[in-house]
C-alpha cells in the first residue's frame, strides 16, 4: 500500500548544502511563505530570501533565531549552523556517557515509579531504552523476533506477529498511532520514520477519522489470559531540553482505565 503521508523530501538534510537551502526545506516542510516567516520571526521578507538565495549568510543568532520559528528539532539546528558556517551549539550525549547518569538515573525512577503500572521510555525513532517489569505483561504471545534489539515499540505494537493480535481496538489504535508517526516522519525529516510508516501502513488501512477532543488519551483495550485490560495511553517528552539525547527521549505510560484493569495489576 502506498504511503498516505505528507509529501516528503527523502534527502537526509545534510551539512554539504546550503543553510539557505536547509530553511527553505524546513519552511516549506511547515507550510508557510517567506512573508509568513517573516512575519513570525518579526524579519523582512526581503531578509528571508536573501537568506535561502544566499545572498546573506545569517549569524549564528538568526540562525537559531528561524529555526525556532519553524520548530526545527535540536539534532537539525546543529546542522543548520554547520552549513552556516558556525559551530553547533547543541550537545548530543550518549544515555550511557557517565555524564548522562543522573538523566539515566530520573528516566528509570520516572518508569518504576509508575508500577505497577506498565511503563517505558524510547527514543526519537520508537526504539525501547528500558521498561519496568508490569510492562512484560503486554509481550505474552508475542513473535521473539520482534524483541530482538532494538525494540521497535510501533512495530512491536503494529505488527500482527506483535501485541496487535491481542489488541481489541486494533483499528482505532492505528488510526491514533499511524497519523501520529507520519506527522512525526514529515515534521522530523527523518526517512527512516518514513520507512518505518509504509511497512505498518502495509498492514491494513488507516482510519483517518479525526479524534474526539473530548478523548485526553488513547484507549487501547488488550485481551491478556482471558481478562480484557483497558488503559489509557499517554506520552510525555522533555520540551525543554538542551541535549539532543534527552530533547529525542519519550515516556510512555499506560494508566488503568477500568476497575478490572487496575484489580488485574495490583494483585500480579
Amino acid at each position: 500500500m502506498a504511503c498516505n503521508c505528507p509529501a516528503r523530501d527523502t534527502r537526509r538534510v545534510s551539512d554539504d548544502r546550503p543553510v539557505g537551502e536547509l530553511l527553505r526545506e524546513w519552511r516549506r516542510r511547515r507550510k508557510l511563505s517567506q512573508l509568513d516567516l517573516a512575519i513570525q520571526a518579526d524579519v523582512s521578507p526581503r531578509h528571508v530570501s536573501f537568506v535561502e538565495t544566499g545572498r546573506t549568510i545569517p549569524s549564528s543568532a538568526m540562525v537559531l533565531h528561524l529555526a525556532e520559528q519553524l520548530a526545527v528539532p535540536l539534532r537539525e539546528r546543529n546542522r543548520l549552523l554547520v552549513a552556516a558556517g558556525h559551530a553547533p551549539v547543541y550537545r548530543q550525549t550518549p544515555l550511557d556517557d557517565p555524564d548522562m547518569a543522573r538523566v539515566r538515573a530520573a528516566l528509570d525512577q520516572f518508569v518504576r515509579a509508575h508500577t505497577p503500572y506498565p511503563a517505558l521510555a524510547v527514543d526519537r525513532r520508537w526504539n525501547l531504552l528500558l521498561a519496568n517489569d508490569p510492562f512484560n505483561a503486554l509481550l505474552a504471545g508475542v513473535d521473539p523476533k520482534l524483541l530482538t534489539p532494538p525494540i521497535n515499540l510501533m512495530r512491536l505494537g503494529l505488527h500482527p506477529d506483535g501485541i496487535a493480535s491481542r489488541i481489541i481496538n486494533l483499528q482505532q489504535v492505528r488510526g491514533y498511532l499511524l497519523p501520529r508517526l507520519a506527522r512525526q516522519a514529515a515534521a522530523s525529516g527523518d526517512p527512516e520514520l518514513h520507512q518505518l510508516y509504509d511497512e505498518l501502513v502495509a498492514f491494513g488501512p488507516v482510519d483517518n477519522t479525526p479524534p474526539d477532543p473530548a478523548d485526553i488519551a488513547l484507549t487501547i483495550q488488550i485481551r491478556h489470559r482471558g481478562t480484557d485490560l483497558t488503559f489509557l495511553n499517554a506520552i510525555t517528552t522533555f520540551g525543554t531540553a538542551f541535549d539532543i539525547t534527552l530533547e529525542e527521549i519519550a515516556i510512555e505510560t499506560y494508566l488503568p482505565a477500568d476497575a478490572t484493569t487496575m484489580e488485574y495489576f495490583r494483585r500480579t
